[in-house]
């Protein structure tokens, strides 16, 4: 079971920003942007690669979750980020999908400050 379904569940406590019967979205602990909100299923899914067609609405639903937040929080007309991880490369570690929604200042791109290496 993840940290995530734990919070699901409600034996971890969690900073909660919107819930529906197939989503729940709660505050960062490790925040990277004055508002770093997580987005996830009720059904644990570990990684991208483990979506299943029967479950793309349900991926949808996160994403107008997203939207809904960044109205709620008021960030929609700014602008904010959405980002999904996957697996050790894409920087996931928790294996329970997720969005990352980051608002709330100018994000830069890319993302990352480490210069790509030269092959």
């Amino acid at each position: 079971m993840s940290i995530f379904s734990k919070i699901i569940a409600r034996e971890i406590p969690a900073d909660i920003v919107y819930e529906d019967d197939y989503v729940l979205a709660f505050r960062d602990i490790n925040p990277q942007a004055p508002l770093h909100v997580l987005i996830i299923p009720k059904i644990e899914i570990a990684t991208i690669n483990d979506v299943t067609e029967a479950q793309e609405q349900l991926v949808g639903k996160l994403f107008t979750a997203a939207a809904r937040i960044a109205r709620q929080e008021g960030v929609a007309e700014d602008g904010y980020r959405v980002v999904m991880n996957c697996n050790e490369h894409g920087g996931q570690t928790v294996y329970h999908i997720h969005l990352h929604m980051l608002a709330g200042k100018p994000l830069g791109w890319p993302p990352y400050t480490e210069k790509l290496k030269e092959a």
